[in-house]
């Protein structure tokens, strides 16, 4: 499994004088076990940082003639730096625990609508929008299949846009120009979709099956246990869309 490297941030703030004075506590961690988790406690003085205390280092060090100071004063007190070392568990597993438990093991699973809309001056008279609304965690990916293959080409694709509420949306546009076989069934169009989550293995899909229809339209799909099926109707003769949701989480760097 690829691991990301996560944050947790605690700030404290001073004010005099004009100058502010802040205290940091940071957590990089990409799981809950402890050799996996570095704490980081840094002072600052009028946005410049003065000293430094790493897990991973065990001390302080200093970044101004001030710091260096500190740090050799810091170091000696034995007591102290037990306690500093003490808060990688203290602060950060405490909080990383119920990270784990109440969100980053979460995940929530997309609706999708699939458009046919008029291609705006491209290589193709004919577009399909693949929509992806209100899924977490926002790592999601979103292709297009052809006659089982996928498309690489004439597909464009939003990066993950933020909803503002936790969820996140991603739109990818595929400009094709329609085969004509048959009066009735003229093209055959696949778009799959890959979702991790942290539910194990297995597969979440749905079909589509899209019939003539004068005029383009839209329809809301949402993934469903195999084997259901649901109707709608575009211009495009007759179009196959089959999503596919890879069940596996994975953190990425953020």
């Amino acid at each position: 499994m690829d691991f990301s490297s996560l944050c947790l941030l605690f700030l404290t703030l001073y004010s005099a004088d004009g100058f502010l004075e802040y205290d940091m506590h940071r957590c990089l961690f990409n799981s809950s076990d402890m050799k996996d988790i570095e704490y980081i406690y840094s002072k600052h003085y009028n946005k410049e940082e003065v000293i430094r205390f790493s897990s991973s280092l065990g001390k302080y060090v200093g970044y101004t003639k001030f710091g260096v100071m500190a740090a050799g004063y810091w170091n000696k007190d034995l007591e102290g730096l037990r306690e500093r070392r003490a808060d990688k568990e203290r602060l950060c597993k405490t909080n990383i625990d119920l990270d784990y438990l109440n969100i980053l093991t979460k995940s929530v699973k997309p609706s999708v609508m699939i458009e046919s809309v008029t291609s705006s001056g491209g290589h193709h008279p004919a577009m399909l929008v693949c929509s992806v609304y209100d899924f977490y965690p926002k790592y999601i990916k979103v292709s297009w299949l052809r006659d089982q293959e996928e498309v690489s080409s004439d597909v464009t694709s939003t990066t993950e846009l933020e909803d503002g509420d936790w969820y996140y949306q991603i739109h990818s546009h595929l400009e094709y120009t329609p085969r004509s076989i048959h009066a009735r069934v003229r093209e055959e169009q696949t778009c799959h979709r890959s979702f991790r989550t942290d539910s194990g293995s297995g597969l979440v899909s749905g079909w589509i099956h899209l019939l003539q229809e004068e005029g383009p339209r839209s329809v809301q799909f949402k993934p469903v246990q195999s084997g259901s099926v649901q109707r709608g109707f575009l211009s495009v003769c007759q179009l196959r869309l089959q999503f596919i949701c890879s069940c596996r989480q994975t953190f990425f760097l953020i």
